[in-house]
């Protein structure tokens, strides 16, 4: 069910990582727009058509994923979001769950783990999508 009318956001500040991300995403199918930090994803992002996933590190320079999260959580903004780290602990991905995220997953990233939850958080978005 992945299809290339979805978009992938990824945000990311290791470069290395964001671009195999990228590379991986592509491979699928999918789109997949790459930033380095939520300061440069909400310069540089446009809307997108069709549904969308957000694949967000936990620690990034500026505001980090978690206070992001509450962001759009405030702003009403339903986005699905996977969080990636390589720094996370058992409170900080039980917040991020009680907090709508679709998965939590630890660095290094198995790249099926990473697929299967793009794939729940497009189903999730398309719903919306659809509905709205």
């Amino acid at each position: 069910m992945l299809d290339a009318t979805s978009t992938i956001l990824v945000i990311d500040d290791d470069v290395d990582l964001r671009n195999s991300l990228g590379r991986l995403l592509r491979s699928v199918g999918l789109n997949a727009r790459l930033f380095a930090s939520v300061s440069d994803f909400l310069k540089k992002c446009e809307p997108t058509e069709g549904p969308r996933c957000l694949v967000l590190d936990v620690r990034l320079p500026g505001q980090s994923g978690l206070e992001f999260q509450r962001e759009l959580a405030a702003a009403g903004k339903e986005l699905p979001i996977i969080f990636i780290t390589g720094h996370g602990d058992i409170p900080m991905s039980v917040q991020a769950m009680k907090s709508g995220a679709i998965e939590f997953l630890t660095k290094p990233i198995r790249d099926q783990e990473l697929l299967d939850a793009i794939q729940c958080g497009l189903t999730r978005d398309r719903v919306q999508y659809v509905a709205g």
